[in-house]
């Protein structure tokens, strides 16, 4: 199975794409566009898409991406349970991110992106160990908001898209590049709907999810 992941499914602009770039391509725009609907079936094809990046990222080089699929597991069977929790027929409602966890975001963002900066430089080959970090640090921050379903979520996510898009192309992950241009524009549509959700329901009136 590993080496038929790692096999070129065929060569996109002068460069082999594998069949785990490929996969990863499909299951990541089909979760993004679950998330989007607060389908919570979002969440498993999540967990299937993370792990193929799991082989696609450390393959590449991209250790912490690599490492950050398998925290992403663990953050997606939590998040699955908090978008099904409660009442019968009902969900958890689109909120906004309180100042206090501002705080704390940006306090665990700037932590986590320093320690693991140097974590990367020190014990890994990774080339580019600062991007690395920081695309990891601001996707953790963004799955954490999207189990919450806070609104502030796809904010974090359209900015560590604006950064994974150059580096992938950097490291010549080209099918992959162009699947976050994807997710940019599907998480703008995300943003929206989030937005229109809250607005539209009272903030004691949970919002159905959908199913598919």
């Amino acid at each position: 199975m590993v080496s038929f992941l790692q096999s070129t499914a065929f060569t996109a602009f002068g460069a082999p794409t594998t069949w785990a770039e490929v996969i990863g391509f499909v299951t990541g725009a089909w979760c993004v566009w679950l998330v989007g609907r607060q389908s919570a079936w979002n969440w498993p094809i999540g967990i299937a898409n993370n792990a193929v990046w799991i082989l696609l990222f450390a393959t590449a080089g991209l250790f912490a991406d690599s490492g950050l699929q398998v925290v992403y597991i663990g953050l997606a069977v939590w998040g699955w349970h908090n978008w099904v929790r409660g009442r019968v027929g009902e969900t958890l409602p689109v909120t906004g991110t309180s100042f206090a966890e501002w705080r704390w975001l940006a306090g665990a963002g700037i932590v986590g992106t320093v320690a693991l900066t140097v974590l990367l430089d020190t014990a890994t080959s990774s080339t580019v160990p600062f991007w690395d970090a920081v695309t990891t640090a601001l996707s953790l921050l963004a799955t954490w908001g999207q189990a919450k379903k806070r609104w502030e979520s796809w904010l974090l996510w359209i900015a560590a898209d604006l950064i994974y898009i150059p580096l992938y192309l950097h490291k010549g992950l080209t099918l992959t590049a162009l699947l976050y241009v994807g997710f940019l524009l599907l998480c703008v549509r995300g943003l929206l709907a989030w937005r229109r959700s809250m607005a539209a329901a009272p903030a004691a009136t949970p919002v159905p999810v959908t199913v598919g």
